[in-house]
């Protein structure tokens, strides 16, 4: 598990996928801090990792990255920790548009070719 605050390369994030879920890479976004963990075998584990080190919990989402992939096919709103039936997220997706374009934000900032 590591920690993003800074930039790291697609091929970084290619080593990353290989060892765990061949061609994934599992991601917590704090959209607050713009930072990231990446790495992890669960979601839940990145998370817990944030909240340890300040993070709010509404501020944290579930995503995998696909260092192959381009534009729509390299980040996946997709994470067990998105069920959020408090702030009106039902589903492991991200419903909400608003919060997809912060994490997208976040993940282009840190993530160079």
């Amino acid at each position: 598990m590591q920690i993003v605050d800074k930039k790291i390369t697609k091929q970084e994030l290619k080593k990353m996928s290989l060892n765990s879920f061949g061609g994934l890479v599992k991601a917590v976004v704090d959209i607050k801090k713009e930072l990231m963990v990446v790495g992890a075998d669960m979601h839940a584990d990145e998370e817990k990792f944030l909240l340890e080190n300040g993070s709010k919990q509404d501020n944290l989402w579930g995503i995998n990255l696909y260092p192959a992939g381009e534009g729509e096919d390299f980040i996946e709103f997709d994470s067990m920790i998105n069920i959020r039936p408090r702030i009106n997220n039902f589903t492991r997706s991200i419903d909400n548009p608003e919060i997809r374009k912060k994490i997208t934000a976040t993940v282009n900032k840190l993530v160079t070719k």
